[in-house]
């Protein structure tokens, strides 16, 4: 390896590298995820399903509405993978690098871990690998927006990255991980499997559901409403659907998942109405009399950089020059 002519410590090699590595591990850590979570869906017993319908918690979704949204997570997912495979543009390619990366591949695994103590009814270790898959995919979705903003651009990078990470991420921190810490802490009544109707849940493990459902759905709506994040809106109302569509819910939580159904997709067209005729969205700003003049005072044309009459200081970098932006930093130069 020392004799190659090739400098390996080259970011370009280094990156090349990188992402020949995840078209090879990402597309198997799905097909992992994929084939555990069929087989302890259809095949063992008890089932994904069984489970949940034998252990009622105050917060169990509908496992039928909750299967198709896993095959609208897994569609997604191929997509992705497709794209890492034929993505040909240097910002694709560094937002699957630098923006996913391995934390994705990471998160295909502990989803399959999970499928399996679920099945083997090892609740705590299920509360584990949910609040890991919290972390991991918070992380690939804090990256994406701050380093990789979707732009319309490039819109397969929004409907095949930046989409099913955001759905991926809203399923275990709106309702998955909550289901989980409330069977590892014994806040459910056992049942027989499919039986209706559910017992009853006592008002000590509802109320404490009734926050979790209002927090987490509270919090998406802000998610909606500041960002006006289709993926969220519709992934949040598909969740809301799967927890009022269960049978033997406590008003409480039914009234309130119902409410949210209809929150969230109402919110996400007021966020777009607001933004695009009372802010005048991206390029339909209204300017006021006298505005235009004085914007063009500081436009980048203006190479004297003046203010006004001439008073100010020189904006350029030298005689003639033209105002000089913020220079992006190469953090591979700065960390090596």
């Amino acid at each position: 390896m020392d004799e190659l002519p090739i400098d390996f410590d080259h970011p370009a090699v280094r990156d090349y590298l990188a992402l020949v590595r995840l078209q090879v591990l990402t597309p198997l850590s799905l097909l992992i995820n994929i084939a555990t979570v069929i087989i302890c869906a259809f095949v063992v017993n008890p089932s994904l399903s069984t489970v949940s319908r034998e252990y009622p918690t105050a917060v169990s979704p509908r496992p039928a509405v909750v299967a198709v949204y896993f095959a609208a997570l897994y569609v997604g997912q191929i997509g992705y993978c497709l794209l890492l495979v034929l993505a040909r543009k240097p910002e694709t390619k560094a937002t699957l690098i630098k923006g996913v990366g391995f934390p994705l591949v990471l998160a295909n695994w502990i989803m399959a871990f999970w499928a399996i103590s679920w099945v083997l009814r090892g609740f705590i270790a299920a509360t584990v690998f949910q609040g890991l898959l919290i972390l991991l995919l918070l992380y690939s979705n804090i990256n994406l927006l701050v380093y990789h903003a979707p732009t319309t651009k490039r819109p397969l990078d929004i409907a095949l990255i930046h989409a099913p990470v955001r759905f991926f991420l809203v399923w275990p921190l709106m309702l998955m991980f909550a289901e989980s810490l409330f069977l590892a802490l014994g806040m459910y009544k056992p049942s027989n499997p499919y039986g209706y109707p559910q017992p009853e849940m006592p008002m000590s493990y509802v109320w404490p559901a009734f926050g979790v459902v209002l927090g987490t759905n509270f919090l998406g709506l802000l998610v909606v409403v500041l960002r006006r994040d289709i993926v969220w809106a519709v992934a949040s109302t598909w969740l809301c659907v799967a927890l009022w569509a269960e049978p033997g819910k406590s008003d409480y939580i039914q009234i309130t998942a119902i409410i949210f159904t209809a929150l969230h997709p109402l919110a996400l067209v007021l966020a777009y109405v607001h933004h695009y005729f009372f802010r005048g969205g991206r390029e339909g700003h209204v300017r006021l009399e006298g505005e235009e003049a004085a914007l063009d005072r500081y436009s980048p044309n203006n190479a004297s950089g003046e203010r006004g009459n001439g008073a100010g200081p020189r904006r350029g970098n030298g005689e003639g020059e033209a105002p000089r932006g913020p220079r992006e930093v190469d953090a591979q130069a700065v960390w090596g």
